[in-house]
């Protein structure tokens, strides 16, 4: 029986998607639950699964074309064996008519003619090592962009949609990326031109303003000194710093409610309910997935469901849902040593919170100079909706929280 493929139902933010890559071809068995295809949206690339056992009899959309929610995209046979494969043929022994090309030599220092770095299993991301498996690639060919040159999914995905690299026996090779100044020119993804996209929304839709302070989170250190080896027996996860700041930031959210408001058109929407979206830095760039109904979560919950984000996020494995809606956003450069910054709103929310790297610095306390662990941060908020007295005092309510987390334990 023939089965139709179909592109899973896009949520209304996403219009369509794009092939991203095909890993059974005509003519191959497949498995029920076996990864098909790539689609690759503005925000998460899909994986669409197999429905059943059979062989893929049919590909109606190849890899480039865009889809539309419920576009049949290939057929399946449901039950159906695949064809053994032909006996390979014999090499032919090469002639002195044709002899084998010399091996290249390697190029020295500073030529430029050395090709990408091998990529071994520990320098593949997991959803990268899965595909190059499957789509058997030679990954030593394939240049990492990811963090420390880490082969991601995406560098497997544009290496095979790549024309072939030209016979270096050619006498008119094509251009190359060598030389003392190399260039190379890659078309963005999707998810980074959405990124882009809503980077200038923000700064042309919205009167920003952004507003700092400094936190002094000795007490916060101290508390997970203290607690943190009786939390992980209890709850199996580490106590971070991240759990407080989502904490502090759901109850003044609750306190200074308009921070907690979006715009629509020429209304505001006050929300009932703290949905705050954590920024996670991946190989794809900057996704913000989506910690829901904070102000019934505890800080186990908290913890457990930023790691799971972060989990996901490195495998390739948020959904669409995960990246949906948050009334706040909380972003965290203090990850990567920043000292300083100013967060860009993410519309149609109204702030957004921004943490940096903690710093002993010289402090007065009761008239005496001491090392404290400190941190700046910083509100960025849309001004046409939330004035600077809402948002300074938002701030100040989350920088007494912090510096005194008993009472935020205890809900005072």
């Amino acid at each position: 029986m023939s089965i139709e493929v179909k592109v899973p139902v896009l949520p209304e933010s996403v219009s369509d998607a794009t092939i991203a890559a095909w890993h059974k071809k005509p003519g191959d068995a497949v498995k029920r639950d076996e990864n098909l295809v790539d689609l690759e949206t503005d925000k998460v690339v899909l994986e669409v699964p197999a429905p059943a056992d059979g062989v893929l009899k049919e590909i109606r959309h190849p890899t480039g074309d865009t889809v539309n929610s419920e576009d049949v995209i290939a057929i399946l046979e449901e039950g159906a064996v695949a064809e053994a494969a032909p006996a390979k043929a014999a090499v032919a022994s090469k002639t002195p008519e044709t002899p084998a090309p010399a091996p290249t030599p390697a190029a020295g220092p500073g030529t430029g003619d050395r090709g990408p770095a091998k990529a071994t299993t520990d320098n593949l991301s997991p959803s990268a090592r899965r595909m190059a498996t499957e789509e058997k690639i030679d990954t030593s060919k394939v240049a990492g962009t990811g963090r420390g040159g880490q082969v991601t999914k995406e560098d497997l995905v544009n290496y095979a949609k790549a024309p072939a690299a030209p016979d270096p026996r050619s006498p008119v090779p094509g251009p190359t990326a060598v030389g003392p100044r190399p260039e190379e020119r890659v078309p963005m993804t999707r998810i980074r031109a959405r990124i882009a996209e809503r980077l200038m929304q923000s700064k042309n839709s919205i009167a920003m303003l952004t507003s700092f302070n400094e936190v002094n989170l000795a007490q916060v250190v101290a508390m997970r000194k203290q607690l943190g080896e009786a939390f992980e027996k209890t709850h199996g996860i580490k106590l971070g710093f991240m759990s407080f700041f989502v904490k502090a930031a759901c109850e003044a959210l609750k306190r200074h409610p308009v921070v907690n408001a979006s715009v629509d058109g020429n209304d505001i929407i006050y929300h009932g309910y703290q949905d705050i979206s954590i920024a996670v830095a991946t190989e794809r760039g900057l996704v913000t997935p989506v910690l829901r109904d904070v102000q019934d979560m505890s800080f186990a919950e908290v913890e457990k469901a930023i790691a799971d984000f972060a989990r996901k996020a490195r495998e390739g494995g948020l959904t669409l849902d995960d990246l949906q809606g948050g009334t706040f956003t909380i972003t965290n450069g203090g990850t990567f040593g920043s000292l300083f910054s100013t967060p860009i709103v993410n519309p149609p929310q109204s702030g957004i919170l921004g943490m940096h790297t903690i710093k002993e610095r010289a402090v007065v306390e009761n008239g005496q100079v001491v090392a404290a662990p400190m941190m700046y941060i910083a509100i960025s908020y849309d001004h046409r909706i939330v004035d600077g007295k809402d948002a300074v005092l938002f701030l100040v309510d989350i920088k007494n929280q912090l510096e005194n987390p008993h009472k935020m334990l205890l809900g005072i």
